[in-house]
């Protein structure tokens, strides 16, 4: 196994969903957030690389996210880069499995692979994730974009821990066997 780890670590609502059909969090973004934050702070200086989807990148600019270079961000995508993207933003379009081989072979901490659930998939049917972080926020959206694209396959995972917060969202941390 690789040194550097690819870890998803992204929020769902109970019944699956990392966002609405036109991509909204309201119901994730209303909620109180709890002390700590998850634990957010203590897993960002695990890493130093972000990996993320087009739509994924373009609603975090949205909401108000930072690309400032300090971690590389690599955005996959079919289109070109736009003009108005940070410096330290890098746009691919590689093979899955050829970036990754890559990408674990440079020095470096652990890596974010953030979505969206295309990507996620595209990941995991290369064999490229080795943990997932998944906090389940008690709700149901009832339609939306799935953790996972839906395709035909049987991943087996071994629970790492659980956490329980005070406004009700449960984490799970679990390994890819």
């Amino acid at each position: 196994m690789a040194n550097r780890r690819i870890i998803v670590s992204i929020a769902t609502s109970a019944d699956g969903y990392i966002a609405r059909p036109d991509g909204d969090l309201e119901w994730l973004t209303s909620r109180p957030r709890p002390r700590g934050f998850y634990g957010i702070g203590e897993f960002m200086k695990s890493i130093d690389t972000k990996l993320l989807g087009r739509k994924t990148y373009e609603e975090g600019l949205r909401l108000g996210g930072k690309f400032d270079g300090n971690d590389r961000t690599f955005v996959f995508s079919r289109r070109a880069r736009p003009a108005d993207a940070p410096p330290g933003v890098e746009f691919v379009s590689d093979d899955v499995g050829q970036f990754v081989t890559r990408l674990r072979e440079q020095p470096g901490k652990d890596i974010w692979l953030m979505g969206g659930g295309e990507l996620i998939a595209c990941f995991l049917d290369a064999h490229a994730i080795d943990e997932f972080i998944i906090r389940v926020v008690p709700v149901f959206i009832g339609d939306g974009i799935p953790l996972i694209a839906r395709r035909h396959r049987h991943t087996p995972l071994e629970l790492r821990g659980t956490e329980r917060f005070e406004n009700g969202v449960v984490q799970l941390h679990y390994r890819v066997l």
